[in-house]
């Protein structure tokens, strides 16, 4: 199963309101949860065993009442208001983030740089595997989200990148 694969899934659980995903396949087991804040966590496993094909099971997720913070603003503040034309570049895996491709190169991208879309903003190691993550926009990055060799999540913001 190829990562684009995997990314494809994930996607789809994260929408979907299931709370549990199983999906063996010859050489690879994968099971994606989802816990109450839509935060998807995948456990991938090589399999020993020979199972049959492709089996998917789907776990419907209870509906949780939202739940609002007492601290969080509910009017807008002229900060999200000025953020609210940037675009956010989020990650597409689960990994660790590095700003470089290696500890003794250059990093690839620094605040106030201009980019075009394609341009390599980062690499995330996922399982030994070196993710490069491309701009889809052309723009100037305003803000680096995430310190370098932190851990990041599916969908966690990496980057503002401002279009204009």
């Amino acid at each position: 199963m190829r990562i684009k694969e995997i990314q494809s899934l994930i996607k789809f659980v994260a929408k979907s309101g299931a709370s549990e995903v199983s999906l063996e396949m010859k050489d690879v087991k994968i099971t994606i949860k989802t816990s109450n804040d839509k935060t998807p966590v995948v456990i991938s496993t090589p399999n020993i065993q020979s199972p049959p094909p492709a089996e998917i099971s789907v776990v419907p997720q209870q509906q949780a009442a939202p739940q609002l913070s007492e601290s969080a603003p509910i009017t807008p503040s002229a900060a999200a208001e000025e953020e609210s034309n940037l675009i956010t570049v989020k990650s597409p895996i689960i990994g660790t983030f590095y700003r470089k491709p290696a500890p003794d190169k250059p990093v690839f991208v620094e605040v106030g740089d201009t980019v075009s879309e394609g341009s390599v903003l980062c690499v995330i190691e996922a399982m030994k595997l070196f993710n490069e993550i491309e701009s889809e926009v052309s723009g100037k990055i305003v803000k680096i989200l995430v310190d370098d060799s932190s851990p990041v999540e599916f969908d966690q913001p990496l980057f503002l990148v401002d279009p204009s």
